[in-house]
């Protein structure tokens, strides 16, 4: 059968190119017509047959088109002289412009982003501001399967700069709220809004230790102060958890993180906790060696006075929580309700990979989600209805946990008030692959959670009955810190005894 395409009776036969990618071909072979230079101007109508430097592909072999910009590469107009006025250099521009307006466009269109040329006499686009610094994936932790993390530097708040340009001592995570992250109420777990706070902890903390040059470190929490849940978050909403670097010692970092929770569907923004955390740096090559800090640069000498004021007041409360860690929490046989042993509570949980850092530690975040679910549960056998976490006081963490460790996290309740309950939650782990050491206590914390109705009003609590002279006791330092709390809250300054 006679080949019945077109052939050029100067060249060798035509390749087998669809029209538009001839058209495209010979607007980039042919030279550019006269008087293009004005956008104005008539275009000549540029010969629609281009001459090929390579061969037809025989008969019956398949035929793959060429490469475009092999072919045709993108040359790039002249730039005229500007003037002393400077008229000259916008008129070029758009001589320029004009002149390879088809062919610049077409190459724009065929070859891949990171070849497109720019236009010519197009402005180079703005550095993006440091408020407006393009995001970052940030890995979440184990976990939070479906984690969406932004990095995001903000500006310093109150004045506060980093140590370097290149680790900003303030970050932001993103988060959107999906149905596994609700309670039985509906609302987002508070184990979860904690495991978020410390996951931004960690990766300020971490990338300032850092920051200068010397043996690398990794943060590790080392306590948590008092954490106010300030309104519920619900499921579908956006959580923005933001961490600045306030204070640096010699061996610790104090991290303060807010959380904000963002309505998409609305774009109404509220507060919904605040929290305090303190890092201590251990090297990658010896975890039980603390690194020093590198200092932050403050705006203002009341700031770095005010941090070492709380700096020496959370190191005291830490050696004061010391002398807890031989309590543990035993089981009764048929308690009565209302009792201490009516509602405590443990959980065991197996240490695996997902809940640890890449050296092997459990993140702080894990361990702070378990032990609100024990209080949760404790609260909620305690009152009978549906219960949400208030606050969280001081947790501090006495011991790293291993992976590969059984770690049993145990809850009682030591005070209640009409509308809140206050539980203590144990955390001992047990390294059963390691017979070289033995049980420890790891972490213990105090969690205040209040009792609501199905409209989400508070109700009245069934009051604690203590039994054993211990239980008495701790119910005699809950009831003291309450109403140290509540004065706190109602600006009146308590006098110490």
């Amino acid at each position: 059968m006679a080949d019945s395409r077109r052939r050029d009776p100067d060249g060798p036969p035509r390749a087998s190119l669809p029209r538009a990618g001839r058209r495209r071909l010979a607007g980039r072979c042919d030279p550019p017509p006269p008087g293009a230079g004005s956008r104005n101007a008539p275009h000549q109508q540029a010969p629609r047959r281009a001459r090929l430097t390579h061969a037809a592909a025989p008969r019956g072999a398949a035929q793959q088109p060429p490469n475009l910009l092999e072919a045709a590469p993108h040359r790039a107009p002249p730039q005229p002289e500007p003037d002393a006025s400077g008229a000259g250099s916008r008129r070029g521009a758009g001589a320029g412009a004009g002149l390879g307006a088809g062919r610049a466009q077409e190459a724009a269109f065929d070859s891949p982003p990171a070849l497109r040329p720019r236009p010519s006499g197009a402005m180079a686009p703005p550095p993006p501001s440091p408020s407006m610094a393009p995001p970052g994936l940030i890995h979440s932790a184990p976990g939070l399967p479906d984690t969406c993390a932004l990095f995001q530097p903000l500006v310093a708040a109150a004045g506060m700069s980093g140590p370097a340009a290149e680790t900003p001592s303030a970050i932001q995570i993103c988060r959107i709220m999906r149905p596994d992250d609700a309670n039985v109420a509906g609302n987002v777990h508070g184990g979860t809004i904690l495991k978020m706070i410390e996951e931004a902890g960690a990766i300020i903390s971490t990338r300032h230790c850092n920051s200068q040059n010397g043996e690398r470190c990794v943060a590790a929490l080392a306590r948590v102060e008092r954490t106010d849940f300030l309104s519920p978050m619900c499921i579908g909403e956006v959580a923005h958890v933001s961490a600045e670097i306030t204070y640096t010692s010699k061996h610790s970092v104090e991290v303060q993180v807010n959380v904000m929770s963002e309505n998409i569907l609305t774009g109404t923004k509220k507060l919904t906790n605040k929290a305090t955390l303190w890092y201590v740096p251990l090297s990658l090559k010896n975890v039980d060696k603390v690194l020093e800090v590198p200092p932050v640069v403050y705006s203002r000498q009341e700031q770095e006075e005010e941090g070492r004021k709380r700096y020496e007041a959370q190191k005291l409360e830490r050696m004061e929580t010391k002398w807890r860690n031989g309590d543990i929490v035993q089981p009764a046989l048929n308690p009565e309700p209302n009792t201490v042993s009516y509602s405590q509570s443990s959980l065991i949980h197996l240490v695996g990979p997902s809940d640890c850092t890449l050296h092997g530690f459990v993140h702080g975040g894990v361990t702070m989600k378990l032990m609100d679910e024990v209080a949760g549960i404790v609260a909620a056998r305690h009152c009978k209805t549906n219960i949400v976490t208030a606050s969280v006081d001081a947790i501090n963490f006495h011991d790293k946990i291993r992976k590969g460790c059984v770690i049993t996290i145990s809850g009682r309740m030591t005070f209640t008030s009409n509308k809140s309950m206050e539980i203590e939650v144990l955390v001992d782990a047990d390294p059963v692959v390691d017979n070289s050491q033995k049980r420890y206590r790891a972490a213990s914390a105090f969690f205040t959670y209040v009792s609501l109705s199905q409209e989400g009003k508070s109700l009245p609590v069934p009051q604690l009955v203590p039994e054993t002279e211990d239980e008495k006791k701790r119910f005699e330092e809950g009831k003291g810190r309450y109403l140290q709390m509540k004065a706190k809250r109602q600006g009146r300054a308590e006098p110490q005894p």
